[in-house]
């Protein structure tokens, strides 16, 4: 039976009503009312500090917000995922990411079948594989150890690796490099493979299917490449290991079956780092590191799972999301990481977010009348800092933003880390409390530029404190997200594990790609944009 239209359920009717009470109230006016104010909006738990008191938000929007969280069913739905239910339905899939970070939990079932003695062997050979490459003991065709490691993947398969090996750099071995390769654009392989040895490099080819388009068309150039240099098709299976499931494929490139790690249809692309797609970070930074990157996965998991929505981290922030993306209407909010370490971290949310939440049907396949998936971005601090703070300062546009910081750095250096950190409360400050005129006059402020130094503020933030970026802390805060994401999809009721919009321009591309090699039809059935386009490529072909 279809769920009542969001819009049309008597909670979504009180925020509304709730909204028209406290738009104009100001974070200031919230503050200097309430001295305790951040004592009831911080949250303290799995290691980390959750300050959303910054938010236009009071007690009373809290528990509204709860009670439309419960009114859509969310308890149950939490469950449902970690049943194993196939809550994918458009696929007919369970959702058990969660299964991947279950390392010293119970069985969980899918169809009957228990699928942790399966993930239990995958981390086992991935243990023996990474160590074997680690201590040297892994040689190339030539019987020299690997020294480059070189991920080949595309979306989940290539964002997740790729930030979480940034993301752990201090803990790797650093005699290893790791690189990842995912643009189907040729200068991206070329750049990469320049100055490397192909007798000490080692490729991951990560494809469930072993015939996506981008990864496939780099896994040929980087066979040939090897090929090429040591002179011999027997020298693939010293360089080439597969994370996929299709066997027949695998074998076809030339990669043997012990080199082949399987993970399930139940991992979805963007959920999938905690899986074989991980082999790129485990060897980066041993099996221990990994190890304790799913044991934060999993406290978070549990977090998630047990605690009462008022004080359950990944709910409140979505909550606080769709506070702000439907009655405020904000489009879009930033992810600020006040890390380098975390550089990477909002492009891997951008997919998170947007590839879950980008969606305008519901479950029950009516199109929605409400904003569902926010626009997500973000950079480091204090980069971002002298490029688009500007914008959210002063601007015209209302955007919300998670700022993310540690206690202590991983590289203590002078006084960098206290310059920093003093940064991000700032800015967390002036956010909220900007500049009114009389504070601007008597900051000296000529007359004339007033209209120019005034900041109005109250603009939201959450601040998300650890004591440094270990890979527990790691996994709790991708956790944390990944619920965040969830929790929404629940409320908006839509399916936040398929992604059906990448299909199209992929079909499309099918079609276009030999009309634009040698001996292409002449004969081009598309719009005239796109003939013209196509037209204008052949020309210098």
């Amino acid at each position: 039976m279809p769920r009542q239209i969001l819009t049309e359920m008597k909670e979504w009717a009180a925020l509304k009503k709730h909204y028209g009470e406290i738009k104009d109230v100001t974070l200031k006016s919230m503050f200097e009312s309430d001295g305790r104010r951040a004592g009831k909006f911080t949250v303290d738990c799995c290691g980390l500090h959750v300050d959303y008191s910054k938010n236009r938000i009071t007690e009373h929007t809290v528990s509204l917000l709860i009670g439309l969280a419960e009114a859509c069913g969310l308890k149950d739905e939490i469950e449902r995922m970690f049943r194993g239910e196939k809550i994918n339905a458009t696929e007919g899939r369970p959702v058990l990411h969660t299964a991947l970070r279950n390392i010293d939990g119970g069985p969980v079932m899918v169809d009957g079948h228990d699928v942790m003695p399966g993930v239990r062997a995958v981390l086992g050979r991935m243990r023996e594989f990474s160590d074997s490459v680690r201590n040297g003991v892994w040689k190339g065709y030539t019987g020299r150890p690997i020294k480059n490691i070189i991920n080949i993947g595309i979306g989940g398969s290539d964002l997740g690796p790729c930030m979480v090996t940034e993301a752990l750099k201090f803990y790797s071995q650093r005699d290893l490099r790791s690189f990842f390769i995912s643009n189907v654009d040729g200068t991206q392989i070329v750049e990469t493979l320049q100055g490397l040895d192909p007798e000490e490099t080692l490729f991951i080819v990560a494809s469930k299917t072993f015939t996506t388009q981008e990864t496939m068309t780099n896994a040929a150039t980087a066979r040939q490449w090897i090929v090429d240099a040591l002179s011999s098709d027997k020298a693939v299976p010293f360089h080439f290991v597969a994370l996929s499931t299709n066997l027949d494929e695998v074998k076809k490139f030339g990669i043997s079956d012990e080199n082949k790690f399987e993970f399930w249809d139940w991992v979805g692309g963007r959920y999938s780092l905690t899986s074989a797609i991980g082999l790129s970070i485990m060897i980066s930074i041993g099996y221990d590191n990994f190890i304790s990157l799913l044991k934060g996965f999993q406290e978070m998991d549990n977090h998630f799972r047990t605690a009462p929505f008022e004080g359950n981290i990944p709910v409140i922030l979505a909550l606080l999301g769709v506070w702000y993306n439907n009655f405020f209407g904000c489009e879009t909010y930033a992810v600020l990481p006040y890390d380098q370490y975390l550089h990477r971290f909002p492009a891997y949310l951008q997919q998170g977010d947007m590839e879950s939440s980008g969606k305008c049907v519901d479950r029950s396949g009516r199109r929605v009348n409400y904003q569902t998936g926010p626009i997500v971005w973000g950079e480091p601090g204090t980069n971002g800092q002298h490029a688009f703070y500007q914008l959210m300062h002063q601007g015209t546009k209302l955007i919300p933003a998670d700022l993310i910081g540690f206690a202590r750095s991983l590289n203590e250096t002078g006084d960098h880390h206290r310059k920093l950190m003093a940064n991000l409360f700032a800015q967390a400050e002036a956010f909220a409390f900007g500049r009114d005129d009389a504070e601007a006059r008597a900051a000296g402020v000529a007359p004339d530029l007033l209209p120019y130094k005034v900041f109005e503020g109250n603009r939201p933030t959450t601040v998300i404190l650890a004591e440094r970026l270990t890979p527990a802390v790691l996994g709790k805060l991708i956790a944390m997200y990944e619920h965040k994401f969830f929790t929404q999809g629940i409320i908006w009721d839509i399916y936040s594990f398929d992604q059906w919009g990448v299909e199209l321009g992929k079909e499309l591309a099918g079609r276009i790609l030999p009309e634009l090699g040698p001996g292409g039809t002449s004969d081009l059935k598309h719009d005239d944009s796109t003939n013209r386009l196509i037209d204008f490529f052949r020309r210098y072909q």
